[in-house]
Order: C-alpha cells, then structure tokens, then sequence
C-alpha cells in the first residue's frame, strides 16, 4: 500500500465549483514533492462550510489504484 500525505486548502466557493462540474479533479503536492491529481469526489466528505482544509492521508494500492483518503490533522 503506499501512502501520501499532504495540505489541502480550498475554500467554500472553490469546492462548489468542483460540485457543480466545472472541475473534475484536483491537484496536490505531497509533502515528498510528488505532484498527485485525483477525482474532486473524494474530497466531498470533507467539505464544511469553510471549504476542505487539513492535512490528508491518500492511500493507494501497489498498482496505483484509489483506497481512501483521510484527514490527519
């Protein structure tokens, strides 16, 4: 399993534009400098009122396939 974690933040208008389909992914940086662009759906549990802020956990399979993503800190 490999894992990457990294800073999120988007504000609330931001992650509405992501809802309403104007973009359909996201791209971050990891904290090991790797740059990872993945499907905006995932983020959707964590958005607040605030938008999705926090430092997250991505883990994938060997064969680079989504598991979760979950917020760290």
């Amino acid at each position: 399993m490999l894992e990457y974690y990294f800073n999120l933040r988007l504000s609330y208008n931001d992650c509405m534009d992501y809802y309403h389909g104007r973009y359909s992914s996201v791209q971050v940086v990891e904290e090991g400098g790797k740059s990872i662009r993945f499907s905006a759906d995932h983020l959707r549990p964590f958005v607040t009122s605030l938008g999705v802020r926090g430092r997250f956990r991505m883990l994938l399979t060997p064969e680079n396939k989504f598991i979760r993503i979950e917020r760290v800190a």
